[in-house]
């Protein structure tokens, strides 16, 4: 394991996280954490240089239908349902002095 982790770190990553680790907890984090570290650096050995930089592995494409108005102005039918109205609006009690 090449990355090491000091205590510090693992404290002010609890901090972040607002986590209160115990000595064991604090043991296991550093422990995996420097696994993790390692695992990118294996990874940053890899020659990437003639891929293509890419947001996601399977092409995605716009799966979003035209927003179509299907079903009209309602407004009307809907005010049926209001106690009080003024000019096509419903009219409720002032709440704000």
């Amino acid at each position: 394991m090449a990355n090491i982790i000091s205590d510090e770190t693992i404290e002010y990553v609890g901090i972040l996280a607002k986590l209160e680790l115990s000595g064991e907890e604090k043991e296991k984090a550093k422990e995996d954490m420097g696994r993790m570290l390692d695992y990118i650096d294996k990874l940053n050995e890899l020659d990437t240089s003639g891929v293509e930089p890419m947001s996601h592995v399977f092409p995605v494409n716009n799966v979003f239908r035209e927003d179509v108005v299907t079903n009209g102005d309602d407004s009307e039918n809907t005010l049926k349902n209001a106690p009080q109205r003024k000019d096509n609006a419903f009219m409720v009690p002032k709440t704000v002095e």
